[in-house]
């Protein structure tokens, strides 16, 4: 099943206080400026899957900056920082033609869809979406690392990890760049430290990753 825009507010709500918010977009800040507009271009036209309220695309700099989230509480975050926004589930066609899209991004989101149909359906809809040699690349929970944790969350479905993801995008029509099996922490709610220049610090320190890292990242380019 597929939750409704009302339960996804709820659950969302009740998940991440105002505070947290703000820790959040602050390591999301870091994590784009230092890691991820790298493989960005300005002239780029980017789509974010379940872009929750834009902590990715906010601070990415390129031309065109598009989010998909179901939840409605994204919308006027989303509006107010000049990101256009459809709101509809991400496993079903977008409202955008084929082959015109540069980057293609979801972090955290696959392991909430109703079942590995949809995860598949998102992929091929982010390969229908994708120029040649445009860059598919997925963040999320390696369930091959975190194990039990993983279902700590009400709202995990489906278990996904790096291996089993590269196989699938291998199959609909994706090779891969990068695969690190651990990346970021869990969570934001971890208690490692948060400050900017840690983030920094940590992304510039590959060796530690597969130390704190529970997250796969996967940048996969359409072919």
């Amino acid at each position: 099943m597929e939750y409704t825009p009302e339960e996804l507010k709820r659950i969302y709500q009740r998940r991440f206080n105002p505070q947290e918010n703000i820790v959040r977009d602050r390591i999301w800040s870091v994590l784009v400026r230092n890691f991820f507009q790298a493989w960005i271009k300005p002239e780029s036209v980017v789509v974010d899957l379940g872009c929750g309220f834009g902590e990715f695309l906010r601070h990415v700099k390129c031309q065109r900056r598009i989010g998909v989230d179901l939840n409605p509480l994204t919308r006027e975050p989303l509006s107010q920082a000049g990101i256009e926004h459809l709101q509809q589930s991400v496993f079903e066609p977008l409202p955008l033609d084929a082959g015109t899209i540069d980057f293609v991004f979801t972090s955290n989101l696959m392991e909430h869809l109703p079942g590995k149909q949809a995860c598949e359906l998102m992929i091929r809809e982010a390969h229908r979406l994708l120029k040649p040699d445009g860059h598919f690349v997925m963040m999320g929970p390696n369930i091959r690392v975190i194990r039990g944790e993983y279902w700590d969350f009400w709202d995990h479905i489906v278990p996904i990890s790096d291996r089993s993801l590269v196989e699938a995008l291998e199959c609909l029509g994706f090779s891969i760049v990068n695969c690190w099996p651990r990346f970021l922490p869990y969570t934001t709610k971890s208690s490692l430290p948060k400050a900017d220049w840690l983030v920094k610090t940590y992304l510039k320190c590959p060796w530690a990753w597969p130390i704190f890292g529970h997250q796969f990242l996967i940048r996969a380019a359409k072919f």
